[in-house]
């Protein structure tokens, strides 16, 4: 199968252009909303209906609550602020929308939505199909969507151990096993995470989404001392769905067992990176980002393990990335 297609974004607008920021929940649209803030971006916010957290409107120069299924409203606000630039981050919790049935009626779909849900939506629903809808929808507003980790590059992960916590040899040994089977299971765009103990695939992560693959690995090994890993696709497009880590990751793992998080480095978002760390120490857990290159490359012969015996190349089948793990 021929590798994703690249995606060629928009350079961000210099300061003090005004950017939008097209909100879901939890603590990543604040994190951005600071990011833009400290470059010295206006920032206009558009919450969606139910989702958005109280803290955000606060700090834009303007906002307005917005209809999720209303994606015409999205680019005539944005426009008529003499904004041309937007970033769109943050989680959507059905379940808000689905128990309040009074507030439905702020997110009957309009027209615009309507239509490219039947033209487009119906048979794919994939995040990057979603993704393009609302990006050119977008576009025909005049409203162009950029890369969304460009306020936070402090926030991306890093190759080789970040914590003072070193993982075990057979840590090291499962996330070098491991990493092939998550590139794969990114083409394939099942999910972005998977769970490992001695060179066993515990838990493969789909429609329920990390926390929840956490627990059930818990479930199922409770002896603990298993890794999670988590990456991008490859080309990864980054106007929406970075993948993203945070103290709740920690919290989780801890509780169910796990002791090791391997993260694709500069791919992965982790939310208050430096609180992050301190906890990870904290609760014995050792985080490790793993370079990736996403460039094709042919089918070599495997290399000789390193002198240390941990730097390896990993031969991936689909032949579209190259990883190289730095466990020192």
């Amino acid at each position: 199968m021929a590798a994703a297609s690249l995606a060629i974004l928009p350079d961000p607008p210099p300061p003090p252009a005004p950017i939008g920021l097209i909100a879901g929940g939890g603590d990543l649209p604040i994190f951005v909303a600071k990011g833009l803030i400290e470059m010295g971006h206006e920032v206009h916010g558009l919450g969606l209906h139910l989702q958005y957290d109280d803290e955000l409107p606060g700090m834009c120069t303007s906002f307005r609550d917005v209809g999720l299924l209303r994606m015409r409203s999205w680019g005539n606000r944005l426009n008529s602020m003499g904004v041309h630039h937007a970033i769109m981050v943050g989680r959507v919790d059905k379940a808000k929308l689905m128990h309040q049935k009074w507030k439905l009626i702020k997110n009957i779909p309009d027209i615009t939505t309507a239509v490219a849900w039947y033209k487009h939506l119906r048979h794919d629903r994939r995040s990057h199909a979603v993704l393009k809808v609302i990006a050119d929808e977008l576009d025909r507003n005049g409203v162009s969507l950029i890369d969304s980790t460009f306020p936070i590059m402090n926030q991306l992960s890093e190759p080789g151990v970040m914590t003072t916590t070193k993982p075990t040899s057979n840590q090291r040994a499962d996330i070098e096993f491991v990493w092939p089977l998550l590139t794969e299971l990114l083409r394939l765009d099942i999910g972005q995470s998977l769970t490992v103990r001695d060179r066993d695939v515990i838990s493969v992560e789909a429609v329920e989404g990390t926390d929840r693959m956490i627990e059930r690995t818990g479930n199922l090994c409770r002896r603990g001392g298993w890794t999670l890993v988590k990456g991008a696709r490859a080309q990864h497009d980054r106007r929406s769905d970075v993948p993203t880590v945070g103290l709740q990751t920690l919290e989780n793992l801890h509780k169910h067992g796990g002791t090791c998080l391997a993260i694709a480095a500069g791919d992965v978002i982790m939310l208050d990176r430096f609180a992050m760390l301190e906890k990870a120490d904290k609760l014995g857990i050792s985080i490790v980002g793993v370079p990736v290159s996403h460039a094709p490359i042919s089918q070599p012969a495997m290399p000789d393990p390193a002198q240390n015996g941990v730097d390896s190349v990993f031969k991936p089948q689909t032949d579209t990335a190259r990883v190289t793990t730095e466990l020192k």
